[in-house]
């Protein structure tokens, strides 16, 4: 089965497509020739995730799902949330939104947070969603190369390494895409 990962996120895509089983032909958007990107204008993880997911099926006429991602830091009331990716400016710099959040942080003894990912699959004109989360804590300075996004400043509960220095085998694991990635093949697998 061909299905598009509605991503141009090149380690989400390596990162997904590990825990995808050989039956299904994994493709992102560069693959299916969308090259631009699509607005994300909703104002929740689901309705971004499903905007995405209905772009590529009304566009692409392709099975699709889509996912977004967010990290809810308790101290914050739930920012960076739905504008994760784009904390620090719509130009999407990481390095730029690990820093804009270590920063507002510095006065905050409760570092708690949670990243949450919202799967939305179109698939034989219906659509379903999936959910994945993981709690950890902001740590105080990055730590770790591996991953993206926030995963160099994010420390699971019950690990002593973040995301960033734990192997993929693991984040996939525990982490909340992973967790969502298990529910959508569980679905597909029925």
């Amino acid at each position: 089965m061909k299905l598009v990962f509605a991503t141009h996120n090149k380690n989400k895509f390596a990162e997904v497509k590990k825990l995808m089983p050989v039956c299904i032909d994994l493709v992102s958007l560069t693959d299916i020739g969308c090259t631009g990107e699509i607005p994300e204008t909703g104002e929740t993880l689901e309705e971004n995730a499903r905007i995405k997911a209905n772009y590529v099926t009304e566009n692409y006429t392709l099975p699709c799902f889509a996912d977004d991602t967010g990290l809810l830091v308790d101290a914050l009331h739930g920012a960076p949330g739905v504008f994760s990716a784009r904390y620090a400016g719509e130009h999407k710099s990481s390095a730029d939104n690990m820093d804009k959040l270590l920063s507002e942080l510095k006065v905050h003894s409760n570092r708690n947070a949670m990243f949450a990912t919202v799967i939305a699959l179109n698939l034989n004109q219906e659509h379903h969603t999936f959910k994945g989360t993981v709690s950890g804590e902001i740590i105080t300075e990055k730590k770790g190369t591996e991953g993206f996004g926030y995963d160099p400043v994010f420390r699971p509960f019950g690990f002593k390494k973040t995301f960033a220095e734990l192997p993929i085998e693991t984040k996939n694991r525990i982490g909340h895409r992973g967790k969502a990635i298990r529910k959508l093949l569980q679905f597909l697998e029925k």
